[in-house]
Parts: C-alpha cells; structure tokens; sequence
C-alpha cells in the first residue's frame, strides 16, 4: 500500500507541476495532495506540523494566483478584459501549441491586447494594460512553479530519507 501512496503522491506532484502552467489545475494545492499521500504511508512518520504549513503556503500561493494578475493588470489600467484575454491567450498556446514552449508566453500577451482593444482601449493604452496584465500572469505563474518545485523537493527528500522503510527489498 506505501507503495501505491507514493507513486499516486508523485504523479500529484507531476501534475501540480503541470498546473503551475495550466490554468484549470490548481498546482500548488494538487501538490500538497501528494505530500499529504507521502505523510500517509506506514514509512514515513506522520508530520502534521509539516503538512499544515505547506497546505497554508499552497492555499495562499492559489489565492494570490487571482490577485497578482488584478493588481498588475490595474496597476498598469488594465481591464476585465485584458485579464480575460490573456487566459483566453495561454488556452490557445495549450490547444494549438504553434509557437511551442515560448507560446506560452507570446499568446498570453496578444490574448491581454486583444482584450483591451476590444475593450475600446486605444492601442497605446492597450499595450500598456496588456503589459500589466502579462506581467501579473506570469508572476503568478512562477510564484506557483516554484511553490511546486520545493514541494517536490521536499517529496524527493523525504522519500529519500525513508528510502528502506518504503523499499525494505531495496536496502
């Protein structure tokens, strides 16, 4: 059974990853499900102090994902809609990969100008909201990348430093 809780534990830390860049996935919070599956295995003793502090740096990590791309976004007198278009931006570099790995960051951008433009920003006004709204979103997005990489890192770790109690065949 540690087993099966460690290999489900570190596909939620994958996919936490994974969620840093996608805006359906929660990642910090899915990460902190696969801490959570570590801690649960017989191997590895129970760290609740551990568990409440990561699981309150992942729930304020998610909450500041909504609030960093306001801030920038009016920071800069963005809009609503900036905002809109550059989620709308990043679902189209997922859906229709064009520019590989650097449309993640290229669509997310047009998507924000697009957004204030029709918003009926000029297109100086508009360049400057997208500018702010791009510049939330990917604070946002690195904030939660590396919340889930030190949340890995502390999997690794821990899996490591229990390494023959979770492979007693492998010692």
């Amino acid at each position: 059974m540690d087993i099966v809780l460690l290999l489900l534990g570190f596909i939620f830390m994958l996919i936490g990853i994974l969620g840093s860049f996608l805006p359906v996935l929660p990642g910090p919070p899915v990460s902190w499900v696969g801490l959570l599956l570590l801690i649960l295995t017989r191997a590895v003793p129970d760290d609740w102090w551990f568990l409440g502090i990561t699981g309150v740096v992942a729930l304020l990590v998610f909450a500041m994902d909504y609030l960093i791309p306001a801030i920038g976004t009016r920071k800069f007198g963005g809009s609503r809609a900036g905002m809109i278009g550059t989620t709308i931006g990043l679902v189209v570099a997922i859906v229709f990969p064009i520019f590989g790995f650097f449309g993640i960051i290229i669509w997310p951008f047009i998507g924000a100008v697009v957004g204030e433009v029709i918003n009926k920003a000029d297109n100086k006004t508009a360049l400057k909201a997208a500018l702010g709204s791009f510049i939330g979103f990917l604070t946002g997005t690195f904030l939660k990348f590396v919340v889930s990489i030190v949340f890995m890192g502390f999997f690794i770790l821990k899996t490591i430093e229990h390494w023959s109690e979770l492979f007693p065949y492998f010692r």
